[in-house]
């Protein structure tokens, strides 16, 4: 996301009109009146952090000293509040700022249990820290800021190693199963088409919406269950990693039968039809190749 432009001669211009001293800029922000003038002269830049009390040091507000072209991502957001990352470890309870730096890095989504928290201490609601959250990840996987981008846990192609928790995988099945545009179906319409396939309530929204940020790590498996009928893989896909030889025997299955014309999407019940993803056929395709491979050396 584009960081707040920092301009030295509107900076000088003002607070010279104002007139402000560099030594009380300096000590509003705890800093010396030497550092103000690094500023001013473009020897050195302020910290993005440091740029709202500036402002209010000086008596504008931020957004007109300081603009920002296009809406803010989670830095963006911490940056206004006037905190460094290391500081948001005593927000959320943990030893190390590190769920809120690889948030900002777009590396996997805010956990909901931080949300609010965060929320509170950025002066925000939280549905716009989540979107903001949204945008670091969109920013990550090189989509348009206005596009939707995967909140599951990010995974940068097929060709990585297969997903191992629950959230990983749950992210990837959406993500293979509902190519965008429309992208996959929201966590409210997951949870009512997992509990009409189920025949009774078995989630909420929240309870999905937990599943797919990693945020619950297990489930019943009468839920596992209900969700692989519901998106139309096996149940296998949720198993531990034991039952991987068979999932790879299901795909091989998949294949064969796609290649005959037997299968032609992917269908997700009561929630529209999708085509099966290149990725995913991809995948397929080289577990094909390296069998076939590893067949033909064990026959020679």
């Amino acid at each position: 996301m584009p960081a707040r432009h920092f301009d030295r001669t509107r900076l000088r211009t003002v607070r010279r009109a104002a007139e402000i001293s560099q030594a009380a800029v300096g000590k509003a922000l705890g800093v010396s009146d030497s550092a103000v003038a690094s500023w001013e002269n473009g020897a050195q830049t302020p910290d993005p952090e440091k740029l709202p009390a500036l402002a209010r040091a000086i008596g504008r507000d931020v957004d007109n000293l300081f603009p920002r072209s296009g809406p803010p991502d989670l830095k963006d957001l911490r940056c206004d509040a006037g905190y460094y990352q290391y500081e948001t470890a005593a927000f959320i309870g943990t030893k190390s700022a590190g769920p809120v730096a690889a948030a900002e890095r777009g590396e996997r989504p805010l956990k909901e249990k931080y949300v609010l928290a965060l929320a509170v201490k950025y002066g925000v609601s939280e549905d716009e820290l989540r979107q903001a959250g949204a945008r670091s990840i969109a920013t990550a996987q090189g989509v348009p800021v206005d596009a939707p981008a995967s909140t599951g846990t990010k995974r940068t192609s097929a060709a990585d190693t297969p997903p191992g928790s629950l959230s990983e995988k749950i992210t990837l099945l959406l993500d293979g199963s509902y190519p965008s545009p429309p992208g996959p179906p929201s966590d409210a319409e997951m949870a009512k088409a997992v509990n009409a396939t189920a025949g009774g309530q078995l989630l909420t929204e929240k309870d999905f919406r937990d599943l797919r940020t990693g945020v619950t790590e297990t489930a019943p498996p009468e839920v596992l269950d209900a969700l692989a009928d519901t998106v139309g893989v096996s149940r296998l896909y949720f198993k531990p990693d034991d039952a991987v030889a068979a999932q790879v025997y299901e795909g091989l299955q998949l294949l064969a039968a796609a290649k005959q014309g037997a299968v032609g999407r992917v269908r997700a019940r009561g929630l529209g039809a999708q085509g099966l993803s290149p990725k995913a056929m991809g995948l397929i395709n080289d577990l094909v190749a390296e069998l076939a491979e590893k067949e033909t050396d064990a026959n020679e």
